[in-house]
């Protein structure tokens, strides 16, 4: 058949509310051996971001090996805690609750305080550091939680379009590629195998299967990491690193993060465990653009999170009632001291895609439990479907988003690795923190850029070209049948809180 006699609806895929592929949604589940083996992958997927933020900060606070190992536990069991509680009354989406980057620059602000630069003793700087980040982060949970249990964020997604929501969805995945090669980088001999082994065993052996069950597919990143661990303690009793640089033995050995040595044998973090937390208004002000960019992430990859579990938009009471939960796992972060908030994690919404199981179950057991593939970016560009993309006013949004999204943040990388120190250095730290924090998100200024563009550029007579009518029947919550199969609080909780 020529292409010109064919019909316009063959000749392109028609948009679906439902991605395809996917062998368990939000409310169906694996057997309990599948579900455990699967939550136990998704622990040790968030494991790595539960490290790799204490080994980071943990140091430049004054602490040690020790500490460093008390904090992950911490970091562990306030994830758990938080996923939980997310999962059976938040949104009850299936994701995970963990550790945030977009805290970072805030939290180096209160560790470089000259106030507590000048503790001669490292242990007591350590403690007085982690109490003032606890502050802060106490104080400034009260943005999320005001903004979620007040409906306001149910308000303001109104204003939310799925043409608004490709760039802060995509930028959300494509946010991890600055963490993804250059980590591999820093040990190519184990990080590139882990990757091709990763490839090989989710794409191209995916159908290989064992008494009918996708092993291969389903436990890729579980898989993978064990084999390349053993590969890597292969080369680290075997001497290959012996005569190497230290940063080389730090990246590559399998025997230099000492967290197993130096955590002690039995320890249950516990609530104010570093001393009583210490306020200030400028460690509280820098924290709230943390909380802010993170209230941004966590709506995207919710929204993510719903498609790959092959549930409905989550309607505004819902999506702030996540909102709302998510400010309570914040100051519990505060409370206990893992020296960072937390944010919906990214990798962990990719796993769902990878392993094409988006169980709320699955997440549920993972919690229990308590880096590395991400294909959160395509999800994103998945909601262009949905719009009018031989629109010229919706090209030049997402283009100019998409663009702005990658490349401010990454200007404000380079900037601060050349100047050694970020582009807003001001005397007033909280505005530095404020302006560095924002504008250091991908997902955040590609958020800002496209709600603004989409609601202000040729609004009029241009709903269905920007998706609004396939996304005004989830406005509410009972716009859709499905909605209540998905979003209902368990325990008939609903006669207690019901949807506004």
């Amino acid at each position: 058949m020529e292409m010109t006699d064919m019909k316009p609806e063959e000749m392109s895929h028609p948009p679906m509310d439902q991605l395809i592929g996917m062998e368990y949604c939000i409310d169906s589940n694996p057997s309990w051996g599948g579900a455990i083996v699967l939550g136990f992958q998704h622990f040790i997927l968030c494991l790595g971001t539960a490290v790799m933020i204490p080994t980071m900060l943990v140091p430049l606070m004054g602490g040690n090996a020790h500490d460093k190992a008390i904090v992950v536990q911490t970091v562990l069991l306030v994830t758990g805690i938080n996923t939980m509680l997310q999962t059976l009354f938040g949104t009850r989406l299936p994701t995970i609750i963990g550790g945030s980057y977009a805290f970072v620059i805030p939290v180096i602000s209160v560790i470089s305080d000259p106030s507590l630069m000048r503790i001669a003793d490292d242990h007591t700087r350590f403690k007085m550091t982690m109490r003032a980040i606890q502050g802060a982060l106490i104080i400034s949970s009260c943005i999320q939680i005001i903004l979620g249990y007040s409906q306001l964020w149910g308000v303001c997604s109104r204003f939310f379009s799925p043409l608004g929501m490709v760039p802060v969805i995509a930028l959300g995945g494509f946010g991890l590629f600055e963490r993804g090669f250059p980590v591999i980088g820093k040990c190519v001999e184990i990080g590139l195998p882990m990757l091709v082994l990763f490839v090989a065993l989710s794409q191209y052996l995916k159908h290989v299967q064992v008494r009918h069950f996708p092993i291969l597919e389903r436990f890729s990143v579980l898989i993978s990491i064990a084999l390349v661990w053993v590969y890597a303690h292969i080369l680290t009793v075997s001497g290959a690193y012996k005569h190497s640089s230290p940063l080389t033995q730090v990246n590559c050995r399998t025997d230099r993060a000492n967290l197993i040595t130096t955590a002690p044998w039995i320890s249950i973090p516990y609530p104010l465990q570093w001393g009583a937390p210490t306020f200030s208004a400028d460690h509280s002000f820098g924290m709230m653009s943390a909380v802010l960019v993170s209230l941004i992430e966590s709506t995207g990859a919710f929204m993510a999170a719903a498609r790959l579990a092959s549930a409905t938009p989550p309607p505004p009471f819902v999506l702030s009632r996540g909102i709302g939960w998510q400010g309570i796992g914040l100051l519990f972060d505060g409370l206990f001291g893992t020296v960072s908030g937390s944010t919906v994690s990214v990798e962990n919404v990719g796993l769902l895609g990878s392993t094409r199981i988006g169980s709320r179950r699955v997440i549920q057991i993972s919690a229990g439990f308590m880096i590395f593939v991400s294909i959160l970016g395509a999800v994103g560009l998945s909601f262009m479907q949905f719009t009018n993309m031989n629109s010229m006013r919706n090209l030049f949004i997402i283009g100019i988003s998409l663009f702005l999204g990658i490349s401010i943040p990454e200007y404000f990388f380079r900037f601060t690795i050349s100047a050694q120190h970020s582009p807003a250095h001001t005397r007033a730290g909280w505005f530095n923190d404020l302006i560095n924090t924002i504008f250091s998100s991908p997902p955040t200024v590609g958020f800002i850029i496209s709600v603004v563009l989409d609601n202000t550029l040729e609004v009029r007579n241009r709903a269905k070209d920007r998706g609004m009518p396939w996304w005004a029947r989830f406005r509410t919550f009972r716009g859709d049948s499905r909605n209540e199969e998905f979003y209902n609080l368990p325990f008939n909780l609903n006669r207690f809180f019901p949807p506004s």
